[in-house]
């Protein structure tokens, strides 16, 4: 299984997302790795980390989830590995509930999230954004 970490779907990922059912509610699961010093592309200088640029984007961004009808669930560190195999470990799981793909475009597309968004790029060295659809026990 091959593994890689991004920052923004590639073309087909962003099509299949837009397709099919863009009405039900989601579940995003984030595999989060950090940079080890945050880079700006802006040329800002800091001492910040890669991972406390990423918090900042985090406080922010919970105003454009809720905006959107969506919901923080959880956020953690990882651990360790109990089970398989992966070459390195993610820093961080974030789970986001979104009422429906279509309020998660929405978000992603309004200016104001974009302005916080620049945190998450200045942090993130990549992650896996994985979405998972509620089916109960």
């Amino acid at each position: 299984m091959k593994v890689e970490n991004r920052l923004h779907p590639n073309e087909e990922q962003l099509k299949g997302f837009q397709e099919g059912d863009t009405d039900s509610p989601i579940y995003m699961l984030n595999l989060l790795k950090f940079k080890e010093k945050a880079e700006y592309e802006d040329g800002r200088q800091g001492d910040m980390t890669g991972e406390e640029a990423y918090g900042v984007y985090g406080r922010e961004v919970q105003a454009h989830i809720e905006k959107v009808g969506g919901k923080g669930i959880f956020l953690g560190n990882v651990s360790r590995l109990m089970l398989g195999e992966v070459e390195d470990l993610w820093d961080k799981v974030a789970i986001v509930m979104y009422p429906s793909r279509k309020a998660m475009m929405a978000m992603i597309q309004d200016p104001d999230y974009q302005s916080s968004a620049v945190h998450r790029k200045a942090g993130l060295l990549g992650q896996l954004n994985i979405e998972v659809k509620d089916n109960p026990f």
